[in-house]
């Protein structure tokens, strides 16, 4: 498996150092590399004019960009190209910034202080059909799960029942906001990593959405779990 992974970040230093790391990296290679994200916009639109689509596997992606911000251009490439793997890769640990990167189509959420063997371990992940939040960020999420049951101003929630979810389907996307691995859910459930695929294909059915992140951000945002 190679897995080519696009570069959007600003800082040169720590973009050349993502690039040395994937040529160096086995099962994967550097496929672009952008200083901003209307840069990488603008590839991807002449592409398409030309009838190609990128080859790229995975997006680094940077929120704090010059010009478009990294959580616009996320929406704006999933959109797009709906099939693309989008990780954010940021210093921001503030939950609303990660609530707001997750809504917006990202498919993980790490951090900038990740050393080089758990990103690749994360981008692994993803690549696998995981959805990779390091620990600090799983521990924020699960901070606004508790933050938005707590908070009865913030609505009625939406009963698990009436979207029709069944039980395991609950146990599998509460294991989703807790930031587990395919295999880590069917560890925990003691179930097969293909059971675990047809629970989240059921479960992005009934909610409405195509991706892990999707489904943890209705998950926190209706308090389904």
């Amino acid at each position: 498996m190679n897995v080519k992974v696009a570069i959007i970040e600003d800082d040169p230093r720590y973009r050349d150092s993502l690039e040395t790391l994937f040529a160096h990296a086995s099962g994967f290679s550097p496929a672009a590399s952008f200083g901003s994200a209307n840069a990488a916009l603008d590839e991807v639109e002449k592409m398409l004019r030309r009838g190609q689509e990128p080859d790229w596997k995975i997006v680094l992606m940077d929120i704090d960009l010059p010009g478009l911000n990294g959580i616009e251009a996320t929406r704006q490439l999933k959109k797009t190209l709906p099939h693309l793997a989008i990780v954010v890769v940021t210093v921001f640990e503030e939950p609303t910034t990660i609530l707001e990167a997750i809504t917006a189509g990202a498919d993980g959420y790490l951090l900038k202080k990740t050393l080089a063997g758990e990103l690749l371990a994360q981008l692994r992940m993803i690549a696998a059909g995981g959805a990779p939040l390091t620990a600090g960020v799983a521990r924020t999420v699960l901070g606004l799960l508790r933050s938005t049951r707590s908070n009865s101003q913030s609505g009625p929630s939406i009963s698990p029942g009436k979207l029709d979810l069944t039980e395991r389907e609950q146990e599998v996307l509460q294991s989703l906001v807790r930031g587990l691995s395919y295999k880590q859910v069917a560890e925990y459930l003691g179930i097969s990593i293909d059971t675990v695929r047809t629970h989240i294909r059921a479960v992005y059915k009934k909610l409405q959405v195509h991706t892990v992140a999707e489904a943890v951000a209705r998950a926190i945002r209706e308090k389904l779990v």
